[in-house]
């Protein structure tokens, strides 16, 4: 599971959900108002938070499809196990 840090900065991408609505791993983020200014704005800020550089391939909408498989990039870049 991902850490608080990441939740927040993702939800604060996610207009369409709602504070108390739970964030699951599967959670549709382009459902959720991710659009592809919101995404870049994602990565650029998820860059800078955790100090890491998205790889091309990485700059996906598969990718951005859900928080897992973001996190699943994340720790990747983060050189931790998945």
């Amino acid at each position: 599971m991902w850490d608080q840090r990441f939740e927040a900065i993702l939800r604060q991408h996610l207009p369409f959900l709602d504070a108390e609505e739970p964030l699951l791993g599967d959670t549709s983020l382009r459902d959720s108002g991710l659009d592809s200014l919101a995404m870049v704005e994602l990565l650029a800020t998820l860059e800078s938070e955790y100090n890491v550089r998205f790889v091309d391939e990485a700059m996906s909408m598969e990718t951005f499809a859900t928080p897992q498989t973001l996190w699943g990039v994340m720790t990747e870049l983060l050189g931790a196990p998945v």
